[in-house]
């Protein structure tokens, strides 16, 4: 077509140049949006490969200042703990053990990189020899009791606080768990320590790879009692509401990219900051397409980076959180 187009709007204006394109984006991503997840292995010496998720591995205590100041380096926002431990009970004792794992490892970040955010998981399933989030009871093991599960998470979260944690960030979903930590931190002198809510988090197939690499797997029954229905989205928004009512700093979304709604209809009802975990089978996928040549890993991660920026989230948990910083600082 030869003739001039009587076009008034043309959007491609702003599109014409890298510079342009900069200059009005909407939203970006930082290095210091991201949290890197870490599996700390009690029983390793070194570190341990996750075969389902490439390039994740579980570290040891005297392999942690690696990777912690690889994070410190790379200046991702915070790292986010889970432990592995030794040994496992039917009541998870050893998660409120102050020699317990995650505990040690605080306290060992806190001695190699002192302002390196850190953030602690607050759960039983990695404890408990069954798997399962909280206290099974005899006669319902599919259906954790609740307020005994809460009352020992409350002492994972006092135990996590004194070895030095930032921010407390219980992963359950127990029925006012996040009311009963807050007044236990506050009445463990902790009153200045954050929250951060796992408040909408999905009984999801996309945890899958995640089972092996923190070695949480139930053994019987699955998480549905406790962990959201994927077919529910208000009622996302009521345990969100309920977390902030409670005393929660943070709300978590999890899984990411296939809850990118509630994520958006949170930002859109709640002022409080928001992350959203892109979780280990998300991880996982890209991975294997990537190897597979199908897809460019580097591309694919920071579009979806940028769509959990662009739906809302302030902070995004991600194993790929290392290498996006140096992708985001080479671009």
């Amino acid at each position: 077509m030869t003739e001039q187009l009587d076009l008034i709007h043309r959007p491609r204006r702003l599109r014409r140049t890298a510079a342009l394109r900069n200059l009005i984006a909407e939203v970006d991503i930082a290095p210091r949006n991201l949290i890197r997840p870490l599996f700390i292995d009690e029983a390793a010496s070194g570190t341990r490969p996750i075969t389902s998720m490439p390039g994740v591995e579980r570290w040891s205590l005297a392999a942690l200042p690696r990777i912690v100041e690889a994070a410190a380096n790379a200046g991702i926002g915070a790292v986010l703990l889970f432990g592995v431990p030794d040994e496992k009970h039917d009541d998870g004792r050893g998660a409120w053990d102050d020699a317990g794992v995650v505990q040690r490892a605080v306290r060992r970040i806190k001695q190699v990189a002192p302002d390196l955010v850190v953030i602690t998981d607050v759960c039983l399933c990695e404890y408990t020899s069954h798997g399962h989030c909280g206290f099974v009871p005899d006669g319902a093991p599919e259906n954790p009791v609740n307020d005994a599960s809460v009352a020992a998470l409350c002492r994972v979260a006092t135990s996590h606080a004194a070895a030095g944690a930032d921010l407390i960030a219980p992963s359950d979903m127990f029925d006012g768990r996040i009311g009963a930590i807050r007044r236990s931190l506050d009445g463990a002198g902790f009153s200045h320590l954050p929250i951060v809510s796992y408040a909408a988090k999905f009984a999801s197939a996309f945890y899958g790879p995640f089972r092996e690499a923190a070695g949480s797997a139930p053994t019987f029954g699955d998480r549905r009692s406790h962990q959201m229905d994927p077919r529910n989205g208000r009622e996302a928004l009521r345990e969100i509401e309920l977390d902030i009512e409670q005393g929660a700093d943070i709300v978590l979304v999890k899984p990411g990219l296939a809850y990118l709604d509630v994520l958006a209809r949170a930002r859109d009802r709640f002022d409080v900051p928001l992350a959203a975990y892109s979780v280990s089978g998300e991880y996982a996928m890209v991975k294997a397409a990537a190897a597979n040549g199908w897809i460019d890993e580097r591309s694919i991660v920071l579009e979806s980076l940028t769509a959990f920026r662009r739906a809302g989230a302030d902070l995004i948990v991600t194993y790929h959180a290392l290498e996006a910083a140096s992708w985001l600082r080479s671009r």
